[in-house]
Order: structure tokens, then C-alpha cells, then sequence
């Protein structure tokens, strides 16, 4: 009497057919619902669902790709030098955010940074190769040549931050996620004078960004017509920070309040002003921006700071991209997020 018909070994990889015949559907029907495809009745696509789990099968990444026309992956480019992107927790914060949101989606995230000419040339090839489904680009600076490499290709894109000045040409009709930048410096500069604080200094981030001007503004409306020699430049980096207030120190030694564009320069003035005998906030009262985790309250004293949901930013950029690829849409529907500010003992 002959037995039972062998199965397959053990270890042997499961297949589509296998999952089908589990599922009790064609294979065409089975390789439609793995693979991402429309037209399935939901009865049918729960049953392959349960096989594939059943089964442990995973979806062959190239007739996913015919199936869908997608890769399946999302480029990031940080137009940042790589030591910046790497010591600087903005950038860790951002790319977590968004690194959850597209495993949410199931899609694979592919960092692409730019620091000079020869990187950009190699990151236009990559886009023009049709390697990825969708750019999140951020930390761009106004002469910035990728939104117009990325126009050329049409590919689906959402911005961190907005790319240019009010009505400019490489704001109009592309999407981005950002925060109320002048209203929370706004607010920083005004929790500084409601502390009686009348000499009001500014480290400004770079003038090539967004996000430094709009702070910049977000100061101005709150001491028009100030005095120049208050403002000093930094570059969103903690020895930029300390640059600047040694400046601010040598200009207005008489200042009594400091607003610093992020964390990281206001955690390097507040070194500075601790070199000069200057106590905070006794002496000078000190706000940066950002809320970064690993600085705001790892200060001494802690930061008194505005915070913008960098984490949640980057979850926002996914999803807005996502509606984009899913949807076709081709609008320019962008998000602005509110800050608030964090109140601790530097100020």
C-alpha cells in the first residue's frame, strides 16, 4: 500500500504556489495580493494573508515591483557634510521619524547625502536610474540645485522645511513639512523681555536656510529696529555657537539675554558665557530652539528652549509623500506644525 505523498523538506523555502494551494485561490489570485495588487475580493485577500503568515512566505522583490511599479524604497537626501549629519541629534531625531513611518508603510529607507559636486552628480544618477519610489529631501540651502534635478525626473517629493524665501520660484507647487519657525522665535523673544531682559541678542543659523531666516524675522518682530551689533551669525553647530557669543560678548558685553537658533549653538554660548564669569540666568538668560533630547536637558543649567516635534516631522513627510505615490496627487499640500515653548532654568 502506498504511503502518503512526501512533502517538502523542512527547510525549503515556501512558495507562491504553496501559498495559493493554501489559501485555496489561483496563483494568479495569490500573487495579485502579495505583490500589492488591486481587484481581489477581501474574503480572498484575508485568506492569502493568513497563508502567507502561515507559511512564512515572503514576497519575491521583483514580481512585487512588475505587479506594482514601485521599488518599494524611499530616497532621504541630507544636503549636509557627513560629520554634521552624524553628530548633530537634529538629524538623528528626523531620519527616525522618518526611518518608523516607512516601515509603517513597508518601504525601505535609502540615505543619500550630499556634500559636493561629485556627490551630487552620483545622487542625480541614482534618480534618473528610476531606483526609488519617492525623495524626502531636507536641510536644502538656497542655492540648492536638487529641487530642479528632482522637477527634471518627476519624482515624487516632499521637502523638510520650506525650500525657499515666501514666493519664490522653488516654493511653488512642491510640498514640504515644517514648523512655525517665526512664531516660535516670536515667542522665545518675548519670554525673554517678559523676564525684564532689555539687551536681547541673537545667533542667527545660516542665512542660506529657511528656518535661520524665518528666526531671524521671528526676532525682528519683536525688537524692530534693533541694534544691529546684537545679531551674530552662527552655523547650527555647537563651536558656531560659541563663536558667536564671544563676538556678542566683545560688541555688547552690557547684553543680558541671548536667543540662540537652535540647541546646539545655544549649549555652545552657554560655555562661553560660563569662560566670561557670566552666570546663567542670573546674569544672562539663554533660549535656544529645537528641544533636542540629548542637549536641551543634558545642559548645565537645563535649556529653556522652543520645541518643534522633529521626530513627528519626519513621520509627516512620509505620510504626505505616501498619499502622493498612492493617490497620484500632484497638489502641493504642505503642513506647518506649532512649537511651543519649554520652559527650564537657563531662562
Amino acid at each position: 500500500m502506498p504511503g502518503p505523498t512526501p512533502g517538502p523538506p523542512p527547510d525549503a523555502r515556501p512558495t507562491l504556489e504553496g501559498v495559493a494551494a493554501r489559501a485555496g485561490v489561483s496563483r494568479a489570485t495569490a500573487s495579485r495580493v502579495v505583490n500589492g495588487g488591486a481587484g481581489v475580493r477581501q474574503p480572498l485577500v484575508d485568506r492569502v494573508r493568513k497563508a502567507v503568515e502561515e507559511l512564512g512566505y515572503i514576497p519575491n522583490h521583483a514580481a512585487r515591483t512588475l505587479v506594482t511599479r514601485r521599488n518599494g524604497a524611499v530616497a532621504v537626501i541630507i544636503d549636509e557634510p557627513e560629520a554634521r549629519i552624524f553628530s548633530d541629534p537634529f538629524f538623528s531625531q528626523h531620519i527616525r521619524g522618518i526611518s518608523r513611518e516607512l516601515s509603517v508603510h513597508d518601504a525601505q529607507l535609502v540615505l543619500l547625502l550630499v556634500e559636493g559636486s561629485g556627490d551630487f552628480e552620483r545622487v542625480t544618477r541614482y534618480l534618473a536610474g528610476g531606483h526609488v519610489d519617492g525623495v524626502l529631501a531636507f536641510s536644502l540651502h538656497t542655492d540648492d540645485e536638487l529641487p530642479s534635478v528632482i522637477r527634471r525626473f518627476r519624482v515624487p517629493t516632499v521637502y523638510g522645511g520650506r525650500p525657499g524665501r515666501p514666493g519664490a520660484a522653488s516654493e511653488l507647487a512642491v510640498p514640504y513639512v515644517d514648523c512655525d519657525n517665526r512664531g516660535g522665535a516670536r515667542e522665545a523673544v518675548r519670554h525673554l523681555v517678559s523676564l525684564g531682559r532689555r539687551t536681547i541678542a541673537h545667533i542667527a543659523g545660516p542665512r542660506d536656510q529657511t528656518s535661520a531666516l524665518d528666526r531671524i524675522d521671528g526676532y525682528a518682530d519683536v525688537l524692530p529696529g534693533g541694534d544691529p551689533a546684537l545679531v551674530a551669525d552662527g552655523d547650527f553647530t555647537t563651536e558656531g555657537g560659541a563663536r558667536a557669543m564671544a563676538q556678542l560678548l566683545e560688541r555688547r558685553p552690557g547684553l543680558d539675554a541671548v536667543f540662540a537658533a537652535n540647541d546646539l549653538m545655544a549649549s555652545g554660548a552657554l560655555r562661553v558665557l560660563r569662560e566670561h564669569g557670566r552666570r546663567v540666568p542670573q546674569d544672562v538668560a539663554l533660549v535656544g530652539f529645537d528641544d533636542l533630547e540629548s542637549v536641551a536637558e543634558a545642559t548645565d543649567p537645563p535649556l529653556t528652549t522652543v520645541r518643534q516635534d522633529v521626530e513627528g516631522m519626519g513621520r509627516l513627510m512620509v505620510r504626505l509623500l505616501m498619499e502622493r505615490l498612492n493617490d497620484g496627487r500632484t497638489d502641493a499640500d504642505s503642513m506647518i506644525i506649532p512649537t511651543e515653548l519649554i520652559r527650564r532654568a537657563s531662562a
